[in-house]
């Protein structure tokens, strides 16, 4: 079996498994996207969930977040740890999207790299979740199962894991897989105790299982 037909075996299995799996952070906008998975990095998505309703409370639109005091802004997300950097970081990212993007979150990897804190990851998770574009989110769990079931070698880096996967999965298919992952990473495929083997729908045809 090679890695692409592996890798369109898994999209198909568990596109049957996860049919209606999407992003497991809490937002109703583009900018409130990036705030929240800004505040996840060493934070879970249900503790960031938790969180940001306080701070939208107190600052409703990128203009206001952006003229808030980052120290007012680390009080509200501390709980996520990290608050400083991360209280600096979405104080700089707003004010760039209100001075140079008229307070909308550009729909390009290029242009989203540019704004502070963010990186391949979250430029990839606006492009497919916001913009429908394609995208590949190479978060811990999709970098851990992508490696276990054989669509990569041994590669930890996410940019890597990224371009490696790029070749042998479908564009249109990226973004939906990577949330499969995450789901398929929680309840089956775990990090924290040995996997659930005897319940994967993926068993047969992982190379973890030497297939």
């Amino acid at each position: 079996m090679t890695k692409k037909q592996r890798a369109l075996e898994i999209i198909k299995r568990l596109k049957a498994e996860y049919p209606d799996a999407g992003c497991t952070l809490d937002y109703e906008d583009a900018w409130k996207l990036l705030v929240s998975v800004r505040l996840a990095a060493q934070c879970t998505d249900e503790r960031v969930n938790k969180i940001v309703p306080a701070l939208y409370e107190k600052y409703p639109d990128v203009s206001s977040l952006a003229e808030a005091p980052v120290e007012e802004i680390e009080k509200i997300v501390k709980p996520c740890g990290l608050g400083a950097s991360k209280a600096r970081d979405i104080s700089a990212c707003m004010k760039m999207l209100r001075d140079r993007y008229d307070c909308h979150v550009p729909d390009t990897m290029e242009e989203l790299l540019k704004l502070p804190g963010v990186g391949r990851k979250s430029a990839n998770l606006i492009m497919g979740d916001v913009y429908g574009k394609p995208a590949i989110v190479t978060d811990t769990h999709c970098i851990r199962l992508c490696n276990r079931m054989g669509l990569v070698d041994n590669i930890k880096e996410p940019k890597k894991v990224e371009m490696a996967l790029w070749k042998i999965i479908p564009p249109e298919e990226g973004s939906d897989l990577c949330h499969r992952l995450v789901y398929h990473g929680r309840a089956v495929c775990t990090a924290r105790t040995k996997p659930y083997c005897d319940r994967c729908c993926l068993s047969d045809v992982c190379k973890k299982n030497g297939i």
